[in-house]
């Protein structure tokens, strides 16, 4: 499977942005997800083969990071790709912390 194929899948995209900055063990990732430790480990499997993410292996434990120079002009997109979410979600923050701020003060949010 190619980078971009492995990359269309959500929980793929979101275990990238995990381990984007620092290294995280498989439990530590998996403890991030909603479905079970084996479908976590298939995910990990796929971005490894794919090259996008690196292994290092401590005993029993394996930790894993994204290797970034491996992913080209996909790690740019990737990055803006988060940016633009974390953007909107401080906007909405921003709209609900004024809306809660207008409601004590006996206005009316909008």
């Amino acid at each position: 499977m190619d980078a971009v194929q492995a990359v269309a899948e959500p929980r793929r995209r979101e275990i990238l942005r995990l381990v984007w900055d620092a290294e995280l063990s498989a439990g530590e990732i998996a403890g991030r997800f909603d479905v079970t430790f084996g479908a976590v480990s298939q995910h990990l499997k796929v971005l490894r083969d794919s090259g996008l993410v690196t292994l290092r292996q401590d005993g029993k434990r394996r930790f894993y990071r994204a290797e970034r120079e491996a992913m080209g002009p996909l790690a740019d997109y990737l990055q803006s790709m988060w940016a633009t979410r974390l953007d909107t979600l401080a906007e909405l923050a921003e709209a609900a912390e004024a809306a809660e701020r207008s409601e004590r003060s006996g206005g009316t949010a909008r």
